[in-house]
């Protein structure tokens, strides 16, 4: 089944690839991001048993320590460049405007995408926990809820002492 289904993930990457040649440049941006959807869902049994484990960044290890202190924000420099470093680490912040349409076939193939992958590995849930790929992923969006906390303190303090930003 494990062979099949890698098989299923290639025949679907290629096909895609291939039909991208006469897309156009909003349909290839659409494409390229269903294909690294694609690619995560195929690799979510490696990340399952942890051969793969996501280093937090060192920023994010500040944040959690300690994400309202006040240590980096003596200056409006210090403030940008503590936003900056975590823009890095988080990807951008929300941006005001009207809401993005949703790809509700992308949505779909990617739910039957996982499905597939859930199925492969039978009792996920408990094979997370020994290998230990739960309780890291836990601290990694331990480490990104802080960062994100941190980010808006930083943009508060920004706001607050009228800095450019």
């Amino acid at each position: 089944m494990k062979r099949t289904c890698g098989l299923m993930v290639l025949t679907l990457v290629a096909g895609a690839a291939m039909a991208q040649g006469d897309a156009s440049p909003e349909q290839k941006s659409k494409l390229h991001q269903g294909l690294d959807t694609g690619g995560r869902i195929a690799a979510q049994p490696v990340h399952d048993l942890d051969a793969n484990r996501t280093k937090i960044p060192p920023v994010l290890q500040a944040a959690s320590a300690d994400p309202y202190g006040s240590a980096g924000t003596r200056s409006c420099a210090q403030i940008a460049q503590g936003i900056a470093a975590l823009t890095e680490a988080l990807g951008p912040d929300f941006a005001s405007g009207p809401a993005k349409k949703e790809n509700k076939a992308g949505k779909i193939a990617e739910a039957g995408g996982k499905s597939i992958v859930n199925a492969i590995i039978p009792f996920r849930g408990l094979v997370r926990e020994i290998s230990g790929a739960a309780p890291a992923q836990r601290r990694l969006n331990d480490a990104v809820d802080a960062g994100l906390a941190r980010r808006g303190f930083l943009r508060g303090l920004q706001s607050a002492r009228r800095c450019k930003g």
